[in-house]
């Protein structure tokens, strides 16, 4: 018996390609998600032909058809305590959204390492900067669309061979000054994610706990290969881990995924919970066009409590 996949692709995939964007661009992928007065928005990254990353902004009624504004959302700033941290790039933005306020961390490039920007819009037309909220080297931040106790809390991936690419919990008063941080879940010894982990899209808050939808990478003799798996925290306490999935719930296989700029790709920043029990998860694929699949969240949670591997914190 073949088991079903947890992740539908949708045939209509890739949904946008470089040939979509109404500006020249060589790729578009790594996607935050969100709903917006009812609009389904991707602000996705891509890169230019110098090489460096952008932020582009589309917007869909279905989820699927996507239409990309004239121009991008993000480019490198020239505000001076921007620009600095920005020179190289703006790349990989998630989006979390509290109290009317949509959220929007991304990693800004420069010749001092990556460091991870906050920046934020009210109707995803302007942007406006807050802070840098991390120093460099740290890369994939997503902030808990909720407060604990009057706190922040975020999942972010500290660059270190010590303990290798872990995901850790990040707590803050005010989404600026971030502290008492704890590494959550690590990597696992020739696992589908040994090499490296770090997390993906938005965590969503469903009756059991926070689905996290994470990626995780294993290096072969070919290089490495970038899949999706799930964990599930505690709904009071994000940094309790209720259970990380054994298996991976997604990983490279249409041609699109397999060959491109990075070939052997499946990479997650953003994915929306729909009112039917479903999740539509975007990801970029082989770091060039962006995908969809939909999977049921109650399938993705049980896979966490029922299939969990041995936890090593």
């Amino acid at each position: 018996m073949i088991d079903k996949p947890l992740v539908t692709r949708y045939e209509g995939n890739p949904i946008l390609t470089k040939h979509d964007i109404p500006y020249s661009v060589e790729t578009v992928h790594n996607a935050g998600a969100t709903k917006y007065n009812g609009q389904y928005i991707l602000l996705f990254r891509s890169h230019l032909r110098n090489g460096r990353s952008i932020i582009g902004i589309a917007r869909s009624d279905d989820g699927y058809k996507f239409q990309v504004d004239p121009k991008p959302f993000m480019v490198p700033s020239s505000e001076t305590e921007f620009a600095v941290h920005e020179e190289y790039g703006v790349e990989d933005p998630r989006i979390c959204s509290i109290a009317g306020e949509h959220y929007i961390s991304y990693s800004a490039y420069s010749r001092f390492g990556v460091r991870i920007g906050l920046a934020k819009t009210r109707d995803f037309r302007t942007v406006e900067r807050v802070s840098l909220i991390s120093q460099a080297d740290m890369r994939n931040v997503v902030i808990f669309p909720d407060t604990f106790n009057g706190r922040y809390a975020r999942l972010d991936r500290p660059h270190s061979e010590i303990n290798p690419w872990c995901i850790w919990l990040s707590w803050s008063p005010d989404l600026i000054h971030w502290g008492a941080s704890v590494p959550v879940i690590r990597p696992v010894p020739y696992h589908w994610d040994e090499m490296k982990i770090g997390p993906g899209a938005t965590p969503i808050k469903t009756a059991q706990g926070w689905l996290n939808i994470y990626h995780g990478v294993y290096p072969t003799m070919d290089g490495a290969v970038y899949r999706l798996g799930v964990a599930l925290h505690d709904l009071a306490d994000p940094a309790k881990v209720l259970g990380v999935a054994d298996e991976w719930i997604l990983a490279p296989e249409d041609q699109w995924e397999l060959t491109g700029y990075v070939h052997n790709v499946v990479f997650t920043c953003g994915a929306i919970a729909e009112d039917d029990g479903t999740v539509k998860i975007y990801w970029g694929g082989a770091d060039s066009v962006m995908c969809v699949g939909v999977a049921s969240i109650d399938d993705l949670v049980e896979l966490c409590l029922k299939k969990a591997r041995p936890s090593l914190l």
